[in-house]
């Protein structure tokens, strides 16, 4: 018998959470579930960014986009945004850990506030957050495709960056093992987990670092590009296409894994 190829990239129907949400590479990889069919959940600290994001998104690419704002640098948050979404969906099929700090300062200087922050925001979040959906993410799994976990780290994580971001980095090569931890715990429960290392994209993070003061809009992106092997900063189209490929039937064998998206910066130095 011939194997079936039909639907390999497909994740229509499928029920997502990506937190940080209203903007960045949050907004890309929903923008992009949506368009793929999937029923998308988003969330951010701010509830008037996260509304204005749902209501843009579903306006763009149709079918539903649901905000759930919540602070998730605190256990009070990451609790309230699992028990609202248990409230509403009997079953998460990805869950898009992306809502993440950052704090630039020289190493002398550098104060508590931006480790803590930091730390708080993209590791210890990630990982409550995670232990708190786990009912719906095992519901999920018990049906015909795995659940999936994908968290987003940074190359930052894998290399050191230019910047003055202590917590950042170190922040990130803790998701990537924390990653490979969840999914030594949780593959046999049919939750696929992986993490995502994003190299340079037209974020507000990004500008903030390269001195466009948060403009991701009218600004000389092709220089930041230029210095990338590709010669360009990632798309949209990047992003959210790796994201729906590790929520795919297609990624069903790839398990703890930690891929680069960042144009050959990591792979090529």
């Amino acid at each position: 018998m011939n194997p079936s190829f039909d639907d390999l990239f497909s994740i229509k129907g499928k029920v997502a959470l990506v937190t940080g949400g209203s903007r960045g590479i949050g907004e890309m990889i929903a923008a992009g579930f949506m368009a793929a069919g999937a029923k998308v959940y988003i969330s951010s600290r701010k509830a008037d960014a996260c509304e204005a994001t749902a209501r843009r998104l579903e306006q763009a690419y149709g079918g539903q986009c649901i905000p759930l704002p919540a602070d998730l640098s605190r256990i009070e948050g990451v609790g309230s945004l699992a028990q609202r979404l248990s409230a509403l969906e009997p079953r998460l099929d990805i869950l898009v850990n992306n809502a993440g700090a950052a704090w630039g300062a020289p190493i002398d200087e550098f104060p508590e506030i931006g480790w803590d922050k930091v730390m708080d925001t993209n590791v210890k979040g990630v990982f409550f957050l995670t232990q708190k959906l786990l009912p719906l993410l095992r519901a999920a799994g018990a049906g015909p495709s795995p659940a999936r976990v994908i968290n987003i780290g940074s190359i930052d994580g894998l290399k050191s960056a230019i910047f003055d971001t202590f917590s950042y980095g170190a922040s990130k090569a803790a998701v990537h093992h924390l990653t490979r931890f969840l999914a030594a715990h949780l593959t046999r429960e049919r939750i696929l987990c992986n993490a995502i290392a994003p190299g340079p994209f037209p974020t507000w993070m990004l500008s903030t670092g390269v001195g466009f003061g948060g403009a991701t809009e009218g600004v000389d992106w092709d220089s930041v590009g230029a210095r990338n092997p590709s010669g360009r900063v990632g798309t949209p189209q990047d992003i959210a296409g790796l994201a729906i490929f590790l929520s795919s039937r297609a990624s069903e064998f790839i398990v703890g894994q930690v891929i680069a998206c960042d144009g050959g910066i990591v792979g090529t130095s």
